[in-house]
């Protein structure tokens, strides 16, 4: 195995919102909508916005609690969310009792989005490969998503793909990274984690001792406090 100047010998990448994007991207619809029907957005409120999103799907408390209280019932779960981006908005009760069906019913009949990954990511994965780096996906999803990275041709550039759930643990949770790291033989230092979350992949992965990078292209954590990058090309100057 080679080991860049640096001594990293592995990068470890995130999936949603790093090698996995949706395309026509939900904050840009909703920001397109809300216009539609009379709501100006700023793209700093939809940047803060944003940021809220990445606290809340690191497993924060809100999180869990919503999961407890909505369990079983997918439905209720997401309109609750759908209101709770609203209310980040700063929007008025008013403005979000008449929006939020609109906006409700628009994602679960009208919006279609298509995955799609970042087109830099396909000539850079074989140079990593044929450079001897290890490279593995870990996701905080709680079941596998082989078909994802078959449907993106993936799956060929990696030589593992694991979720959390197999784990029983998530991002930030450090355990979640364990796995990886002994199943090839790596030393935490010597293992790049690429991720868009900086609450999950940042936090969870430096406590794990990784070395993390921040994948930020929509520049929602310009003042984050480790290497951040807006596009994968800028991995080989930091290898």
């Amino acid at each position: 195995m080679l080991a860049s100047k640096n001594g990293i010998k592995a990068i470890f990448f995130d999936l949603d919102g790093t090698l996995r994007h949706s395309t026509p991207p939900v904050s840009d619809v909703s920001k397109e909508k809300l216009s539609e029907w009379g709501i100006q957005i700023s793209d700093e409120e939809n940047n803060n916005v944003g940021r809220w999103e990445h606290y809340y799907w690191a497993q924060s408390p809100e999180l869990m609690a919503d999961a407890e209280k909505f369990d079983g019932d997918d439905k209720a779960f997401w309109q609750n969310y759908m209101s709770m981006r609203l209310k980040k908005m700063n929007l008025e009760p008013t403005e979000i009792e008449r929006i939020l069906p609109l906006l409700n019913s628009f994602f679960a009949e009208e919006y279609a989005p298509k995955n799609c990954a970042p087109p830099e990511i396909y000539e850079l994965l074989p140079q990593f490969r044929a450079a001897g780096y290890t490279l593995a996906v870990l996701s905080n999803r709680r079941s596998p998503f082989d078909d994802i990275m078959d449907e993106l041709s993936l799956t060929e550039h990696f030589d593992a793909v694991m979720f959390a759930g197999e784990v029983g643990s998530w991002k930030p949770n450090p355990e979640v990274f364990t796995p990886l790291l002994e199943r090839f033989g790596l030393a935490p230092e010597e293992t790049l984690y690429v991720g868009d979350n900086y609450y999950a992949d940042v936090v969870g992965s430096r406590k794990a001792g990784l070395v993390p990078v921040l994948y930020d292209p929509r520049g929602l954590f310009l003042d984050a406090d480790c290497t951040r990058i807006t596009s994968f090309n800028a991995l080989s100057e930091i290898l």
